[in-house]
Parts: C-alpha cells; sequence; structure tokens
C-alpha cells in the first residue's frame, strides 16, 4: 500500500528536527513537556478538548515510531504507555527499544 503523495505530514526525527513525511505518525507527542504516547491517549484527547488547547495544539509533534521519539529526547507518557514510563523511570526503556 503506497502512501498517498498529495498529502503531507510533519514528523521529528531523532535528531529532534521536523521533517516532511508522506506517512503519518504512529505516535503523537508533546514539544513542552517532551513526552509521546499514543494518538488515542486519553491525556491528550482531554488537553484537545480543554478551553487552552490552542497551546497544546501549537505544541503538538508526531513521530514515525517509539524508538525515533525516545532518541529524540521524549519519554513515554504515564497514562497511556504505562509499562513503557514504567521502563523509562528504571533507566531499562533504551535496551527494551534496542537502541
Amino acid at each position: 500500500d503506497m502512501p498517498d503523495k498529495s498529502k503531507t505530514y510533519k514528523l521529528i526525527g531523532s535528531d529532534g528536527k521536523e521533517y516532511i513525511s508522506y506517512e503519518k505518525g504512529s505516535l503523537g507527542g508533546n514539544r513542552r513537556g517532551k513526552i509521546y504516547g499514543r494518538m488515542d491517549c486519553p491525556a491528550a484527547l482531554r488537553a484537545l478538548r480543554h478551553p487552552a488547547k490552542d497551546i497544546y495544539i501549537k505544541n503538538r509533534v508526531f513521530f514515525k515510531d517509539e524508538a525515533t521519539a525516545f532518541a529524540a529526547g521524549y519519554r513515554p507518557c504515564g497514562t497511556c504507555m504505562r509499562e513503557h514510563y514504567k521502563l523509562w523511570k528504571e533507566g531499562k526503556l533504551e535496551s527494551v527499544l534496542k537502541l
């Protein structure tokens, strides 16, 4: 299945810099909090409904995958990625992601 070349997405690379992709990111994140998580994260969905959502949206970033998000200096969300968040707190996530 080829990506739709008529639509582009801004993703963050492992170097922390934005780049254009023809494929959607698999994870969302927040630049200010340096957090990444699932697109259906309850905490992110709550933030998108909040009256101050414009600030959240302005700082929203997207990643190809978890290894990229982690390499860019972001941490897993404690709400939607609880197991990986615990591993991150213990300093063990890097070995699980095989980086």
